[in-house]
Parts: C-alpha cells; sequence; structure tokens
C-alpha cells in the first residue's frame, strides 16, 4: 500500500496548553464507541466525571460542552483525560486531530488541517516540496472507479502547476478554468491543449464588473463563534500574499481527489478559490484568519456541502463573480 503525506506531516507537533484557539474549545467532543464504553466503565473520580458529561446523540457519544469548552480541559491548558490516562485513553477524534486521513484502498493520503494553529502555520509556511511517498503492508482492492482517479491524479499535478504559473489572482482564475476542463475529462471527454493566454483572456471577457462581495453569503452558513461573525461583519481587506497561494495548494491536495465519490470537480476547485477571495477579504493575521476560517467551515459538514451546492445556485459563487473578484480587484 502506498502512503502519501506533506514533507511537514511527521513534524507536526501539538502546542498543547501553548496553542492559541485549542481544539478543547468551543467544539462537541465526539467519542467512538469503544472509547465511551471505557468511560462509562472507569471507577474513581475521573470515571464520575465522564459519566456525568457523557451524553449520546443519535448513536453517538459526545461530552457535554461547559461554558463553550469540553470539561475535560484543565485551566492549564492540558486534558485531564491525557494526563492521568495517557494519550491512549483519549477518543479517536482527539487523538487524530488534526490529522487528516484519505484511504482509497490501495493508497492512503494524508495531511493537517488548517483548523489547527500549529498545523495552520506549517500549511502557510513550509515551503512548497513534493509529496512524501512510503510502501507499507496492508491495503484493500480500490472501491473506487479507477479511470476516474487516474484522471484526478493527472489533474490535480497540472492544476498545482497553474497555481505556480502566474501572479495568485490569475492563476485562481486560471484555476477555475481548468476545472472546467479536467470536468470534462472525468466526465470522459479527450484531454485538449491548455493554453492559458487564451483562457486569461476568457476570463478578463467573463469576469463581472459589479462583484458581489463573499462575506454575505459565508454569513448565512452556521456559525460556531462570535468572532468569526464580527470578522464577517467588519472585514478589513488585505492584499494577494503567497500564504494565499499555499492556502490554495493546501485546497486542491485536499479537496481534489474526493471528486471520485461524485464526478464533481467544478464546485470543489470553487470552494478552494472562494476561500482563498473570503480569507483575504476578510485580513487581518493571515495565519489567523486562515485558521479560524477552517475551524468554522472546513469543521462543518454541514457548510462544506452548503458551499459545494452554493457552487451552482448562488449569485456570489457564480463563474462572472469570482472571475470578477479575482480580475477586477
Amino acid at each position: 500500500m502506498k502512503i502519501v503525506k506533506p514533507h511537514y506531516f511527521d513534524r507536526f507537533q501539538c502546542l498543547a496548553g501553548a496553542c492559541p484557539d485549542s481544539c478543547c474549545q468551543e467544539w462537541e467532543v465526539q467519542i467512538d464507541e469503544a472509547t465511551a464504553q471505557r468511560y462509562l466503565a472507569l471507577g474513581g473520580d475521573l470515571g464520575d466525571a465522564l459519566r456525568h458529561h457523557l451524553y449520546t446523540d443519535d448513536g453517538e457519544f459526545y461530552l457535554r460542552i461547559t461554558d463553550r469548552r469540553c470539561p475535560m480541559w484543565r485551566l492549564d491548558g492540558l486534558c485531564r483525560i491525557q494526563a492521568e490516562l495517557g494519550e491512549s485513553a483519549l477518543s479517536h477524534v482527539c487523538r487524530e486531530f488534526p490529522r487528516l486521513r484519505h484511504d482509497y484502498g490501495d493508497f492512503l493520503e494524508l495531511g493537517l488541517e488548517m483548523s489547527c494553529p500549529e498545523a495552520a502555520r506549517l500549511i502557510l509556511t513550509e515551503p512548497d516540496k513534493p509529496f512524501l511517498t512510503e510502501e507499507a503492508a496492508g491495503g484493500d482492492a480500490p472501491e473506487y472507479d479507477t479511470e476516474a482517479m487516474t484522471v484526478l491524479l493527472r489533474t490535480r499535478q497540472k492544476a498545482l502547476a497553474i497555481l505556480q504559473s502566474h501572479s495568485l489572482p490569475q492563476a485562481l482564475a486560471l484555476l477555475l478554468l481548468y476545472a472546467y476542463q479536467a470536468q470534462n475529462q472525468l466526465d470522459g471527454g479527450e484531454e485538449v491543449p491548455w493554453e492559458p493566454e487564451t483562457e486569461l483572456a476568457l476570463a478578463k471577457q467573463f469576469a463581472a464588473k459589479e462583484m458581489l462581495p463573499l462575506t454575505d453569503f459565508y454569513a448565512g452558513l452556521e456559525i460556531l463563534t462570535s468572532r468569526w461573525a464580527e470578522r464577517l461583519h467588519s472585514p478589513t481587506p488585505g492584499g494577494w500574499c503567497e500564504e494565499l497561494r499555499a492556502i490554495a495548494r493546501y485546497g486542491i491536495e485536499r479537496y481534489w481527489l474526493q471528486a471520485v465519490s461524485d464526478y464533481d470537480l467544478v464546485c470543489r476547485s470553487k470552494l478552494v478559490i472562494a476561500s482563498c477571495l473570503l480569507i483575504r477579504q476578510l485580513g487581518g493575521n493571515i495565519l489567523e484568519t486562515a485558521q479560524i476560517y477552517s475551524k468554522e467551515i472546513e469543521n462543518s459538514a454541514e457548510n462544506v456541502e452548503a458551499i459545494l451546492d452554493g457552487a451552482y445556485t448562488h449569485p456570489a459563487l457564480t463563474d462572472a463573480n469570482l472571475l470578477g473578484l479575482l480580475i477586477n480587484k
């Protein structure tokens, strides 16, 4: 089995009590079945505390949030469960976060999630290098469409190359137009020559002259924290920077292959492009803005689905509006 991961993946280390935005606050903490049963049978004060805060919803176990924080999160910033029982006693989610795992059967892609401040720092500041590849025992026969995956792997490499080929707003405009070419290949069409200068001319032709801000669309999604609501309603737009290119690269690497599940690549390219545009529109410290964006959007399946659906229905996510925000601003 082939394992593929960013070159910085193994260097990630949790900041624990020094983390500026701990994953122990504001989110509900999901507990896997095996860990929940261990907690229910645990003796002592810790067992009593866990049973007091453990509850079920639709057959899933959670620790009840108290004052917008996990009840096991101590005032010194450390986890009481880990401190008293060791890391192995943590739930699967707590042990793995912010590590991403996309198992395609015959190969596995690993990554980090930008909603963690330390992971965001690595994603935004580490140099662009090829994935590391390892061979490991195990693996299963792929359940995906192998022809579709071949197309997605090839077009993802092209998309990443396009991202490095021009100024960032032009590169993102080209990425949107290339997604339609890649979608055509995914649908069984022939690969056609890629002519970036011709595509840029088309981008300028179709770009809207009067654009809708993305903040209004995102303000209508599920909001977790008051900080995010304040950022959406009081943006301080920034400039184009290389950190935004790194965010786009992260988005392509994370979402492109997921189109093998439903053969819909265009909406995922819009998700990536809109994320860069929104983070730029919000401004402020780029790392902090990217991290809270990911916390609010990428950690909510409902919000991600709303964006994927809105890619075809919402005026702010039309090709013309996205191209206008890239070309005319």
